[in-house]
């Protein structure tokens, strides 16, 4: 499973640089292997545990080498909660549920507005503003 991965996500790096219909054979390619990986019965808890997983999301596990727009990893994720946790290691976490909550939503503006190329500032006036919002696209 970890090859087929990695080579899946070699394919995204070159997409750019494949025809189309190249693009479809590859995809092709993974999913048939993938439907032969699914095919085997592990022995050992941890690849019953993977296989029933895999078999629940296979439809949407390469989702990312059909649709450009879909990251193949969730690090952009993984990096918008970064700060939040360093902020928590170094403080020793919040010391009220407001505070925990407050940070978390002030993040959370930041953060997708750094998305669409808003400043900080930018961010807050513009979830603060009744006229506007950071989910529609001006």
């Amino acid at each position: 499973m970890k090859r087929l991965l990695l080579r899946a996500l070699a394919i995204h790096k070159r997409r750019d640089t494949l025809a189309e219909s190249t693009r479809y054979q590859y995809r092709l390619d993974i999913k048939r292997r993938l439907r032969r990986i699914l095919a085997l019965d592990p022995d050992q808890a941890d690849g019953i545990r993977l296989k029933k997983r895999y078999t629940a999301i296979h439809d949407n596990l390469f989702l990312f080498l059909e649709e450009d727009s879909i990251p193949p990893t969730n690090n952009s994720s993984e990096q918008a909660i970064r700060m939040s946790t360093l902020f928590r290691k170094v403080t020793n976490g919040f010391r009220s549920d407001w505070g925990k909550e407050l940070f978390a939503a002030f993040r959370s503006i930041v953060n997708t507005g750094a998305r669409q190329g808003l400043s900080a500032f930018q961010a807050i006036d513009t979830a603060l503003s009744p006229e506007s919002s950071l989910f529609q696209h001006s």
